[in-house]
């Protein structure tokens, strides 16, 4: 064996012996630490009065000497030691109690521990399956501060004393030994869903330091499921949060687990439900923080759907009295409620882009909203709103109705075109003859473009609206019960890939209706029967109809009863205006054209142009 080789054995084995010696003193450290930690967990358990296990106290000589020396004289709390302060060893021990605050529109219970919300009731609403609507429930959210005077406080382990009560306000205070409180009080008005929160430290300014200068804010929920349909719930759920003065807040999540740590101030964050929040407001401003969602499986025994953490730094100011106000929103997505708060609340409803925004705020929803004054079927409102927008747009798309009615009279000529030439190196002439033909006729080939340009925005505006639009949900409209879930007419009692455990009906019957109106477009067509368009009309008539089911099976059935309107209307505006076009006065009109020359567009000079470089091309390819 080499010099090399002992040199590396002796390095190997020094390694390991140190690694073995610092992994041994980390499992001391361990051992030590959850020895404290059992410690305080059996004093507490003492304190509470609850059964000890003595076998397995036992078994942890550590504990038992923790204990020992932690013991009391008789008469004095067994927790007494935990804390430096004694009144905060008492609210650690003391017993928590529930105390409500409701008004017309909410029902709020707070827990003692840790002066904080432990549930909210919204009462104009109710859950899918009709019981009764939280957007948390008991126990599934905590709200706490964390402050450091003169050892750490976190305020979710203590039990507050409810120093005032009344029909819309309550406070609860946290008492030290010198005197000085940390203060948490709560406001409701009638009529309102926003809850006014006031946290304060009273003559706390010889307990924290000067150097103190912020406070911790850590607010957690565990969101129920409120809908019928687990997808489309999780699709229109999210966190936000906003920056003051930006145009909109800034989303993550839509289904996905997410997190995201902020190093700057931020206004307000949002724990957004498909139809209902919870929004947290800093009026002046948190000063940093770190925000998380993650999104339970819809197979979860206790039906709940994400839950939403927020880690937050607040500002405390040096001084004997300091108040830091918050504001909590606990209520629908709806969009003038949240915009009457002039905090851009409503820009949480996803409504789409700028384009697509721009049309849903100033169009859509004031015409649905006019219509919601005068008739409360909201079937029939989507049916109306329908028809107002296909009248709307008729101007701009009857030319391109129009002409594609043209073409499809042009249909002999063109027959004539394709006869005169079979061969495919005859394509350039074919499409300069078909280009030439279309001017004599007055028709433009692109025409059809410009109802689908003009027709998507406003497709797209609907397909972001109205399963985000909360007047729509557990709105019934012939079989539908929800128009805000999708209609089933088939259950399956089991998932099936792509398809889901049911059958939508009006996803059926806009997908057929969608195969019906290509079928006749596409029949319509000059080249119908061209086999290098065969692919095009595959896409139309099947695969796009049976992608659209696919899409809308599991969306909001308003959605796939406007699609179907859109649909059926299309059809009866497109077969109008065929019947209204003369295709013996165009063809005649053609006819007589070909006995004037026609003057070249510029289209066409680069047309022939590019067949006369094919053709030298071709000769030239001939020679060789």
């Amino acid at each position: 064996m080499d010099k090399n080789s002992v040199t590396g054995f002796i390095l190997i084995a020094c390694i390991l012996f140190g690694f073995t010696f610092y992994q041994s003193k980390q499992v001391q450290k361990q051992a030590k630490a959850q020895a404290v930690a059992d410690s305080i967990a059996l004093a507490e358990r003492i304190a509470r009065g609850d059964t000890l296990d003595l076998s397995a106290a036992a078994s942890s000589p550590e504990t038992v000497v923790q204990l020992s020396a932690s013991s009391t004289p008789a008469g004095a709390s067994p927790a007494q030691g935990i804390y430096k302060d004694a009144a905060l060893n008492e609210a650690a021990v003391a017993e928590p109690s529930i105390v409500v605050l409701e008004n017309d529109k909410l029902r709020i219970g707070f827990n003692t521990k840790g002066a904080q919300p432990d549930f909210v009731q919204v009462k104009d609403y109710r859950n899918y399956d009709s019981t009764d609507l939280y957007i948390f429930k008991p126990g599934n959210s905590e709200y706490s501060v964390n402050v450091y005077a003169g050892e750490y406080v976190n305020t979710s382990n203590f039990v507050f004393q409810v120093a005032e009560q009344t029909d819309s306000t309550l406070v609860m205070r946290l008492p030290f030994a010198c005197g000085g409180y940390i203060e948490q009080s709560y406001s409701l008005s009638r009529g309102s869903y926003a809850v006014g929160n006031a946290l304060s430290f009273v003559g706390m300014d010889g307990v924290i330091p000067r150097n103190v200068s912020s406070i911790d804010i850590d607010y957690s929920m565990l969101i129920p499921r409120m809908e019928k349909g687990y997808k489309n719930e999780v699709q229109y759920s999210k966190l936000d949060y906003y920056f003051e003065g930006d145009k909109k807040p800034v989303e993550m999540g839509r289904g996905r687990n997410a997190q995201k740590r902020i190093d700057t101030r931020l206004s307000w964050f949002a724990f957004q439900q498909q139809f209902f929040s919870a929004i947290i407001r800093a009026p002046r401003q948190f000063a940093s923080g770190e925000l998380s969602v993650n999104y339970l499986p819809e197979q979860d025994p206790e039906r709940n759907l994400m839950r939403c953490t927020a880690r937050m730094r607040a500002d405390l100011d040096a001084g004997r009295d300091v108040s830091i106000p918050f504001e909590f929103y606990f209520g629908p997505n709806h969009f003038q409620t949240l915009k009457s708060f002039g905090h851009k609340y409503e820009k949480i409803i996803p409504l789409g882009g700028w384009l697509v925004g721009w049309f849903t705020r100033f169009v859509i929803i004031p015409m649905f909203n006019f219509f919601n004054r005068f008739i409360g079927n909201f079937g029939i409102i989507i049916l109306l709103m329908t028809i107002v927008i296909k009248l709307v747009v008729t101007p701009f798309t009857y030319k391109s109705y129009a002409s594609s009615a043209k073409m499809s009279a042009l249909k002999p000529e063109l027959d004539k075109i394709n006869a005169k030439y079979p061969k495919q190196e005859d394509a350039m002439k074919k499409q300069q003859a078909t280009m030439d033909l279309y001017k004599r006729a007055g028709v433009s080939p692109m025409g059809g473009c410009l109802p689908m340009l003009l027709s998507f925005p406003i497709l797209w505006a609907m397909f972001r609206f109205f399963p985000a639009s909360i007047e729509l949900r557990q709105q019934s409209f012939l079989w539908c019960h929800d128009l805000s879930a999708y209609d089933a007419i088939v259950e399956f009692g089991t998932r099936i890939p792509i398809l889901g455990d049911h059958i939508s009906l009006f996803a059926l019957l806009m997908a057929v209706t969608m195969w019906g109106y290509s079928k006749f477009t596409m029949a319509g067509q000059p080249n119908a029967n061209d086999p290098s368009a065969a692919s095009m009309r595959f896409m139309s008539v099947w695969m796009m109809p049976i992608m659209m089911f696919f899409i809308c099976n599991s969306l909001s059935a308003a959605l796939s009863y406007y699609y179907l309107l859109s649909q059926l209307i299309a059809i009866l505006q497109t077969w109008i205006i065929r019947k209204s076009v003369n295709k013996e006065a165009i063809l005649e009109k053609v006819r007589l054209s070909y006995s004037k020359p026609m003057p070249k567009s510029k289209w066409q000079q680069r047309l022939e142009e590019a067949q006369r470089l094919q053709e030298q091309q071709m000769r030239q390819q001939r020679r060789k």
